[in-house]
């Protein structure tokens, strides 16, 4: 990304984390809730998305006393939910629960977008995703970062699974030829599932995926996970992170999100509360349990919190996209 685009960027998203505090009085809804809530769903049922938009919604419902729905419209990296949501009324009765790709990456990678994330949308809570562990295959004998680069410089061939072209893993085998001078091959899989499988065949050299995901082939030990992005995970507690390791890029340290959107121009009242509740929710029993099973350990932040990660890391997150050259689909 050039410079003149970064700052574009950087005072867009300025601009929009400053719509909900523009409200007025007369836009107030201090009876928010009075009627039923619609969860609008980017991605499809049983996944992270679906069962956190599910857990929290069961939270907003049983403190609101309004029933919550929730609605999967998976299609295009959650650009099928977005078209939809951002034609819903901004009264704070229709929701969307989607993914940083949806709100990001998407408008580099989609060619003629039909939503802009900034001008139709509030990002009310972000709920950080949690670290991805980078596994290598048991064939390449590595336990740790420095083993596995060292078997890509002597390997001729190396293979690393991604489960999307434009993926954060992606990213991360880009910046891993960089900083180690290696040639290893993105092989692009449409979701986890099928990598994973390669994986433990022996088709492959190394994944970059969720932590749900990999575990059958982590505990199989027909894969061994040598890093994890941005932070160490409960989960996975003797793992050390790429920057431990010294892989210096910011990639390795950017915050993959789940995330609650609203129309822009929801009462900036109503997308307080909104915001209090997914706060209060993310520290209850039913929700740590589903963080648990994702390896995710961070809770829901708070919307300024939010503004404030999303202002910072989205610049980061567009270049490393961009940098990938992918042409828009």
């Amino acid at each position: 990304m050039n410079a003149i685009s970064r700052r574009r960027f950087i005072g867009s998203a300025a601009a929009a984390s400053a719509i909900p505090l523009i409200g007025t009085s007369a836009e107030a809804q201090a009876d928010w809730p009075s009627k039923p809530i619609k969860i609008i769903a980017g991605y499809p049922a049983g996944g992270q998305t679906d069962l956190f938009a599910r857990t929290y919604g069961e939270y907003i419902r049983a403190e609101t006393g309004q029933n919550v729905t929730v609605e999967n419209k998976a299609g295009a990296s959650g650009s099928v939910a977005a078209v939809e949501a951002k034609r819903a009324g901004p009264d704070g009765y229709t929701l969307m629960f989607t993914i940083s790709t949806t709100m990001i990456m998407n408008r580099v990678l989609i060619k003629d977008i039909a939503y802009d994330a900034d001008k139709d949308f509030i990002l009310v809570s972000i709920m950080p995703a949690g670290s991805l562990p980078f596994v290598a295959s048991e064939k390449t004998g590595a336990k740790t970062l420095d083993e596995f680069v060292a078997y890509a410089k002597k390997a001729e061939k190396v293979n690393i699974g991604t489960y999307g072209a434009g993926s954060y893993a992606h990213m991360a085998v880009a910046e891993m030829n960089k900083q180690y001078g290696l040639k290893m091959e993105a092989v692009h899989y449409r979701g986890e599932a099928p990598m994973w499988t390669d994986l433990a065949g022996g088709f492959i050299d190394g994944a970059h995926g969720s932590y749900s995901a990999a575990l059958s082939v982590l505990q199989s030990g027909r894969g061994h996970a040598v890093a994890v992005s941005r932070k160490r995970m409960s989960t996975l507690p003797d793992v050390p992170s790429f920057k431990e390791q010294g892989a210096t890029s910011r990639i390795f340290q950017l915050t993959g999100f789940q995330c609650c959107a609203a129309p822009a121009g929801t009462p900036a009242d109503v997308i307080q509360k909104l915001s209090k509740l997914l706060v209060a929710g993310g520290k209850t029993e039913k929700v740590l349990k589903v963080m648990k099973s994702f390896g995710v350990d961070d809770t829901a932040m708070t919307f300024e919190e939010t503004q404030k990660l999303f202002k910072e890391e989205s610049p980061v997150w567009l270049e490393a996209v961009t940098s990938l050259g992918l042409a828009p689909s």
